[in-house]
This record gives structure tokens, C-alpha cells and sequence, in this order.
């Protein structure tokens, strides 16, 4: 099971945006929503590691928000709140998000096997750092290969030349998006496979 603890990034000086978040969450497929904790924090359970890695992408990108992503176990029964939640995972994605705030790429994933859990986080860490490098027009480019259309097809939808549009995904990084997310997807699912040892952060045993 992972939980994702999201927190907006210098809201003291920006607008609330976690509404708006919540907003495009809804539709995310997952064990409980999302929900506001406190503050401009936001918490969601999940157990699909390629959701988990595209979402976890998608907000360190955007640039306002610091991601956190703890494994293990949670305390079963789940409350149908997010809020009232307990266990292994909450406790690891508290200190991840915490950590994360502290990093220029911020984003960090936490659970009892650090090996795959620093795997999943490099990987996450590095396709994060791409694409939030990506201009407007490559913003405009990847949307439409995303869409399962074809580099020629794009390019005329954008009215552009097949050439301009090569150009455009490879200064956008897009040839490596995919494969990268696998390798996210891939590292999350076995960090959480292998939690075998049931004990929190800081020597605090899992609740």
C-alpha cells in the first residue's frame, strides 16, 4: 500500500491551491480519495504503483508542490476517510514529505526497504527534473503523444513540419518519459513488496 502526502511549496506567499487540486484528483483511481489534512496539505492512499508514479511526476513538475510517498502496511480496516488513516505508510510518508520540502527536486519516498525506496525516488527525481524543464511548445507536443497519436498526426495538428515536431519531443526529453515512468512504477511496486520490516520512522514502531 503506498500513501502520498502532498504539500503546497511557499504558500505563505501564494494563493491556496489545493482546491484546485483536489479538483483534478477526483478522478484518480484510488484506495481513499484525497482530502486536505491541514493546512495546504493534501493526503491520498493508493495501491496502483503506475498511478502512483505518473501522479507523484505530474505534481513535483508543476513546481508548487513537495511529494511524499511512504510503503508498508496500514492499519486495517481503512477508515473511508483519508484523515483517520493509520499505520506503516502514513508514518513514512510524513517524513517523506517532510524531507522532500528540503530538496531542490521535491520529492522523496520512505518505507522499511530504503534500497528500493532510494531507487524509486532517483527515478522519480530524474523524470520529475525533465519535465518541468519542458517550454510551452513541448508542454503542447507531449500532450498530443499522450494521446496516442502519432509524431506525424501531431505535427499536424499543430500545423508544424514532422521535422519541427522530432525537434520539439526530443528538447521536451519525451523519447525517455515512458521508459522512466516504468522504471518508477517498477521500483514503487517492489518497495512495497518487499516490507518486511515493520518498523516506522525513527525508531517509532508502526502503529
Amino acid at each position: 500500500m503506498f500513501v502520498m502526502t502532498v504539500d503546497q511549496r511557499g504558500s505563505r506567499t501564494d494563493i491556496d491551491r489545493v482546491e484546485a487540486v483536489l479538483d483534478r484528483l477526483r478522478t484518480i483511481d484510488s484506495v481513499r480519495p484525497f482530502e486536505r489534512t491541514a493546512g495546504d496539505e493534501i493526503q491520498g492512499v493508493l495501491d496502483d504503483p503506475v498511478t502512483l508514479a505518473q501522479l507523484a511526476v505530474e505534481l513535483t513538475a508543476d513546481g508548487h508542490w513537495s511529494v511524499g510517498i511512504g510503503t508498508g502496511d496500514v492499519e486495517q480496516p481503512l477508515p473511508a476517510s483519508t484523515r483517520a488513516g493509520r499505520g506503516a505508510a502514513f508514518l513514512y510518508a510524513r517524513d517523506a514529505v517532510e524531507a522532500a520540502k528540503r530538496q531542490r527536486i521535491p520529492l522523496c519516498v520512505r518505507g522499511p526497504d530504503a534500497r528500493w525506496c532510494r531507487h524509486a525516488q532517483t527515478a522519480g527525481r530524474l523524470i520529475s527534473d525533465i519535465v518541468a524543464t519542458r517550454s510551452a511548445a513541448g508542454i503542447e507536443a507531449v500532450a498530443l503523444m499522450r494521446r496516442g497519436l502519432t509524431q506525424a498526426d501531431a505535427a499536424g495538428v499543430l500545423d508544424i513540419s514532422p521535422q519541427a515536431m522530432s525537434q520539439r519531443l526530443r528538447a521536451a526529453g519525451w523519447d525517455l518519459e515512458p521508459d522512466s515512468l516504468d522504471l518508477l512504477a517498477d521500483a514503487l511496486a517492489e518497495a512495497d513488496r518487499l516490507h518486511a520490516v515493520e518498523q516506522a520512522p525513527d525508531g517509532e514502531v508502526a502503529r
